[in-house]
């Protein structure tokens, strides 16, 4: 392995840090949040850093963790199993219409998105369809395990929330690739359920370590220790939102698949090269002889030959990638392009006329709403590819020609 792929950060009383972040800015702040976790006991060796890295809740995004007989609920985060899904299909660009509102407009009716503080979730379903029912039951029983013992996640969004999309960066698009061929892809994760279940095991790992966490960098790093009290409770619920997560993302696939047939008018097969990958998880994986848990906080699982998503922002490029096994990153990549500034400072800064210039051949939403995803709140996509030749090849390159947000 040549040193010269990735920076290495030496932290006083932890382990390393390695950053494939070669031409790419990182913010001191998240900088500090990753040496806060590299100084906790349970990690493994070194820290993995992708170049999307900034600034996360709880936990730093585009870190890849692993930790020896414990796991850190705050660092897999509340949107547990968030990730992509991405279907090639036999449509070439001259099958789409020129105007694309209406496909736009097909997708947006056929899955839910978006959230209103009203009695009305736009963002749920009011009467699940028959497709959701079917995929429920196959989650139900391992959720009733869970809420036995938990039983104020029941009153959650769950079954309500199996085939939406949500808010924020979550997103479906409709791209095409260097051959012109049609893609779709879409961004989410295990939606209301998965945050309760996220936030609950926080709040408990924090009370379980009540002695202790003056001891440690920042609270929100409170974890479980395999054979304590919630930790096999925790590995259960978590693994059944990723589940949820995947499933989620299935169903949405099949309703914008079904939604664009009606719309254009004409069948087309959309399974040629399907990917559904979590960026936000945690697993047992084994890594220089070792038996590990690895959290992927923002990151995706990059193993030898594994086909990956790595999308850019509304308006610029996105990849399917084939991972290249690299060890020292624990076989990741990043999970996207990584913010450069927050949400509220992208509102502050830019303009819907901003939004229009930078989406200009794109079909979406411009307006107020969506500020925050302006393309130059995110960092510069190419730069981030770039510093991450050692974990990944470029299989497919995207540019997105619709683009729907909740």
């Amino acid at each position: 392995m040549d040193q010269r792929d990735y920076q290495l950060l030496d932290v006083d009383g932890g382990v390393p840090i390695k950053l494939w972040t070669h031409g790419v800015p990182v913010e001191e702040a998240a900088k500090h949040q990753l040496m806060n976790t590299a100084r906790l006991p349970i990690i493994f060796d070194h820290i993995a850093v992708m170049p999307d890295v900034h600034l996360g809740k709880g936990s730093t995004i585009g870190s890849v963790i692993p930790t020896l007989g414990a796991i850190i609920p705050a660092a897999v985060g509340v949107d547990i199993g968030c990730g992509m899904i991405a279907a090639c299909t036999s449509l070439n660009a001259r099958d789409l219409p020129d105007n694309l509102g209406p496909l736009r407009r097909a997708i947006e009716i056929a899955v839910p998105h978006g959230r209103s503080p009203g009695h009305h979730d736009p963002g749920a379903w009011n009467t699940p369809p028959r497709e959701v029912d079917t995929a429920w039951q196959q989650l139900a029983s391992g959720f009733k395990r869970i809420t036995d013992k938990y039983p104020q996640l029941a009153k959650t969004h769950h079954r309500v929330h199996l085939g939406t999309l949500g808010t924020g960066n979550h997103f479906i698009e409709v791209s095409l690739d260097e051959a012109d061929r049609v893609w779709f892809m879409l961004h989410s994760g295990s939606r209301g359920v998965g945050n309760a279940i996220g936030c609950l095991f926080i709040e408990l790992a924090q009370d379980d370590m009540r002695q202790h966490i003056a001891n440690l960098p920042d609270r929100d790093l409170a974890y479980f220790k395999e054979g304590s009290r919630h930790f096999d409770d925790y590995v259960e619920a978590v693994g059944w939102a990723q589940a949820f997560a995947r499933q989620n993302r299935e169903l949405m696939m099949q309703n914008v698949i079904a939604a664009a047939r009606q719309m254009l008018g004409r069948p087309f097969d959309a399974s040629i090269e399907a990917v559904n990958c979590h960026h936000n998880y945690v697993q047992r994986e084994r890594h220089f002889g070792r038996e590990l848990l690895v959290t992927r906080k923002g990151a995706v699982s990059a193993q030898k030959g594994q086909l990956g998503i790595i999308p850019g922002s509304m308006g610029t490029k996105s990849y399917i990638v084939r991972g290249l096994g690299n060890e020292q990153s624990f076989c990741s990549c990043s999970h996207g392009a990584g913010r450069v500034m927050s949400r509220s400072e992208a509102k502050r800064r830019f303009t819907v006329d901003d939004q229009v210039r930078a989406t200009a051949q794109v079909e979406c939403r411009k307006d107020k709403d969506v500020i925050d995803e302006i393309p130059m709140a995110y960092k510069d996509i190419d730069a981030v590819m770039a510093a991450q030749e050692s974990l990944v090849e470029v299989v497919h390159t995207l540019r997105q020609v619709v683009c729907v947000k909740g």
